[in-house]
This record gives structure tokens, sequence and C-alpha cells, in this order.
């Protein structure tokens, strides 16, 4: 199974100067907790629920703060023709639980979670992702 029959394509992006306000705003109306940052075009970022929190929140931040200040710049990348089954793999590498997908000249084309593949490429396959991804690396 490809990429592209399991990933969500309808994805919501913001600008790296947007608010983490409008960001965190963007999430609760598309319930999802990862936005795409986009600017001209190229994802250059991915901003989580969880980056907000842990550097927003907790550090008593401001809300105005642009959301290029809290995003993870370096974003993994899948295409939208590649395996489910390398997708999964790349998660469990990189221990991460979202892929940003493009298509052959970089652009943005969905987003590929955990939750599409369990959807779609069955629950042993997301048990054995999540595994390494939880796997503490450092031990």
């Amino acid at each position: 199974m490809k990429v592209s029959e399991a990933m969500t394509a309808q994805v919501v992006t913001a600008a790296p100067a947007d608010s983490v306000q409008k960001v965190a705003g963007i999430m609760l109306n598309i319930d999802s907790g990862a936005v795409p940052i986009v600017e001209d075009g190229k994802v250059v970022g991915l901003v989580t629920d969880r980056d907000i929190v842990l550097q927003v929140v907790a550090k008593g931040g401001q809300l105005s703060t642009p959301v290029s200040d809290v995003m993870s710049g370096e974003v993994q990348t899948c295409k939208e023709d590649d395996s489910l089954a390398d997708a999964a793999a790349q998660m469990a590498s990189h221990q991460i639980r979202r892929l940003v997908v493009a298509n052959d000249t970089g652009k943005l084309v969905g987003i590929l979670s955990l939750g599409d593949i369990a959807t779609d490429y069955g629950a042993k396959a997301v048990g054995k992702t999540l595994e390494e991804i939880s796997t503490d690396n450092d031990a």
C-alpha cells in the first residue's frame, strides 16, 4: 500500500510569522495536534501541540510569539508514492508520530500519522512502530 492511499490530504498550514495563539486555534478548529509551517510553498517546519505546551505555556511565554520560534525546523518527509511499510520504518527510526508527505517537486501534499497507518495498514504495524518510537535510545 502506498502513502498516498493512507495519508490525510486536506492539510491546513500556517506561516512562520503566525502567532502561537493563531496556530493553536487552527489546531482546535481542525482537531489536529500538528500544523505544517509553510513559506514560499515549501514546508519549513512543523509545530505540535506539545511544542506549544513545552516551549510557551510551561515557560510562561507569550501567545503572540511567532510560531517560528517554537516549531521543529527539521521535518521528516516521505513521498506520496512511498510504501506504508517504509514510512512506518522511517517514523520508528526517527521516533516520530507524523511524516509530512511531499510530491516529487517537494510540495506538501499531505500528512501521514500513526492513526492513518492504523486505519489503513493494520494495528500490528502501528504497534511495532509505536514501540520503536517510544524506545529510549539513550538507555
